[in-house]
Parts: C-alpha cells; sequence; structure tokens
C-alpha cells in the first residue's frame, strides 16, 4: 500500500502563508488617489498656495475656473461669478483655507474586521492541513475579502458629513463618493514569497 505523506507539502503551504502577507487599499503606483486616501485618513488644511482655493459650485461642476469665460470676482465678495442677464450665477466660493476632516476608510476596516479576516486565515490553515486550500487560495480569500471590506466601508461612510456647497455640487452627502475612481481602485496585492 503506498505511503501518503503529506507533511513537506503541508509544511510548505503553511511556510508560503507565513511568509507572504496580503496588502489592500489604494494602488501604490497612482499617487493623486494615493494623496486623496492620506488625506482622508488623516484630515488636513489645505491653504492656498496663491491668494484663493476655488471651490466650485454646482454650477461651475468639474470646470475650471480657466475654462469659464466671462468669470469675475466681485467687488467685496469672495466668489467668482459670471453674469445672467441682471443676476450673478456663482461658480466658484474663494476661500484662503479648507479643512478636509478625518475619514479614516482604511482604518476603520482594519479596525472592524481583523477578526473576519483572522478567521479566515485559521479556516484556510485548516483546509491546508486537511488538503482542502492552498496558501495561494488563503491569500486570494483574505485580499479579495479586505478589498470588498474597504469598498463598504467607503460606500456607507457617511460622517463627517460633506460641507453643503459639496453636497450640492456632488447631488448627494456621501463625503468618500465622488467619481467613483476612489472605491473602484480598491484592490489588493501579495507581498513575501
Amino acid at each position: 500500500m503506498p505511503s501518503f505523506n503529506r507533511m513537506p507539502h503541508v509544511r510548505a503551504e503553511l511556510s508560503k502563508l507565513n511568509h507572504t502577507r496580503v496588502v489592500a487599499g489604494v494602488p501604490v503606483g497612482d499617487s493623486y488617489l494615493q494623496m486623496v486616501a492620506s488625506v482622508n485618513e488623516t484630515g488636513k488644511i489645505i491653504t492656498a498656495k496663491r491668494s484663493w482655493l476655488t471651490i466650485p459650485t454646482a454650477a461651475a461642476g468639474t470646470r475650471k475656473a480657466g475654462d469659464i469665460p466671462g468669470l469675475f470676482k466681485p467687488k467685496g465678495k469672495n466668489i467668482l461669478a459670471v453674469a445672467n442677464g441682471d443676476q450673478l450665477t456663482v461658480m466658484f466660493y474663494l476661500k484662503k483655507s479648507v479643512t478636509i476632516p478625518t475619514r479614516p476608510f482604511i482604518r476603520w476596516t482594519v479596525a472592524h474586521k481583523r477578526s473576519v479576516w483572522r478567521r479566515i486565515a485559521v479556516q484556510g490553515v485548516s483546509g491546508i492541513i486537511r488538503g482542502t486550500e492552498t496558501a495561494d487560495g488563503v491569500l486570494a480569500k483574505l485580499g479579495r475579502t479586505a478589498t470588498n471590506d474597504i469598498r463598504m466601508t467607503i460606500r456607507d461612510m457617511a460622517d463627517p458629513a460633506n460641507a453643503p456647497v459639496t453636497v450640492e455640487r456632488k447631488g448627494s452627502n456621501n463625503p468618500l463618493m465622488d467619481t467613483g475612481k476612489l472605491i473602484k481602485s480598491i484592490t489588493w496585492t501579495k507581498e513575501g514569497m
């Protein structure tokens, strides 16, 4: 009768699992999204480099100040507007600085989902020992789960709320959702073996 000693295979899989880590979040290669994530994780006061920050209104949409013909600053007002007959349409509010509050979507997810991820790892080790799982399979399950958990946090985080002008421009009060680029970027990778 042939011998089926699985211990060398089990040891190799457990070693691979032990020497590899799953990293989930915003891709390292996207400096803009890294900045967005960092600002939201820690909060930040953004100060104008020149005279003013231009905060767009719903009327400005995604346009920049230089894209709007006839834009001017009315005397004594901290706005940029266009004339609309005898009325003004406010396109931008002018601010010396804005405060982005802390919205730690990654740290919150880690703090609240760590036990779920630990349970997946423990079940994965049991599966490796039984021969029903591989290290790569366990790591992939952890990566997919962490990615989905971070995305759900981004989708569901509502506090602190957006500023009223931001709600008006975006049409919603989901602080971490605007274009969808951040939530779509969340991914995972393996580091180590």
